[in-house]
């Protein structure tokens, strides 16, 4: 993710928090099972430093503090981390890969 956050920093703002939404909704779609919701919190809040980092680094000046930084990822609805698949209530009739 910095890696891709670092060559993609100049894409115009609502450009960037497009893409950085679907990266952020398909990764919480594979990885959302249940028991993972604590790892999910944690790939978020490294995802919301590493934006911030990227962010600030578009100019010589700091464009963001993290209150405005707040407000900013608030405005593009970033989403939370949820659990998408409960693996207990699995049915029988489908077939799954686990």
């Amino acid at each position: 993710m910095s890696e891709w956050l670092k060559s993609n920093r100049t894409l115009p703002l609502t450009l960037l928090m497009k893409k950085l939404n679907q990266k952020l909704i398909g990764y919480y779609r594979y990885y959302g099972i249940t028991d993972n919701s604590r790892e999910l919190g944690k790939f978020r809040y490294f995802f919301r430093r590493l934006v911030f980092k990227w962010l600030n680094k578009r100019s010589q000046k700091r464009s963001y503090n993290w209150v405005s930084f707040d407000r900013m990822f608030k405005y593009f609805n970033m989403p939370k981390a949820k659990v998408y698949v409960n693996i207990f209530e699995l049915r029988k009739d489908i077939t799954y890969i686990l």
